[in-house]
């Protein structure tokens, strides 16, 4: 059996999110079927409207409801969408334990941590969950010491230079 591969993207530098769908989309190539699953951004921006021309291939899910992103909420709003998010990786569970994917991204999985809606141990339970998947990349800006043993391979973004 083919060893299963967990990879994290984070760090306080742009393209997180670039590089893991990146690593995805090259393995298309091999004929793999990939699911992307995006939290806490939203559903505004048109930044990946493109997959739809990538089905079947490629699947991709937000399920955010509200526009904006999550930190720009408020109170209020971030407790309605917090349930939107747990469904989100109640999903990503399932496409784990499915294998209906060979290849799997979390973005912005890290995140949801941040922000409270999971803590650590929800987290290493489910990139600990058995499932028929060769690939699953993981994003966001802060990586708990904890969950470093959860990962097979630990890719750090930094940010050297920003003049926008």
């Amino acid at each position: 059996m083919e060893k299963k591969i967990i990879h994290a993207f984070y760090g306080k530098g742009k393209g997180k999110t670039s590089a893991a769908i990146g690593q995805a989309l090259r393995d298309i190539g091999e004929g793999e079927r990939v699911t992307i699953i995006q939290f806490l951004k939203g559903k505004s921006g048109d930044d990946f409207q493109f997959f739809d021309r990538l089905e079947p291939e490629v699947q991709f899910f937000r399920f955010d409801k509200s526009e904006t992103c999550y930190r720009d909420l408020t109170i209020e709003e971030k407790e309605e969408e917090k349930q939107n998010i747990l469904n989100g990786v109640h999903y990503a569970r399932k496409v784990i334990e499915t294998g209906e994917s060979d290849i799997i991204v979390l973005d912005e999985l890290l995140g949801v941590l941040d922000m409270g809606i999971l803590d650590i141990r929800d987290v290493r339970e489910l990139l600990s969950t058995e499932g028929d998947y060769r690939k699953l990349y993981v994003t966001g800006n802060n990586l708990p010491e904890e969950l470093t043993d959860c990962f097979n391979v630990i890719s750090e973004i930094l940010l050297k230079k920003n003049e926008l």
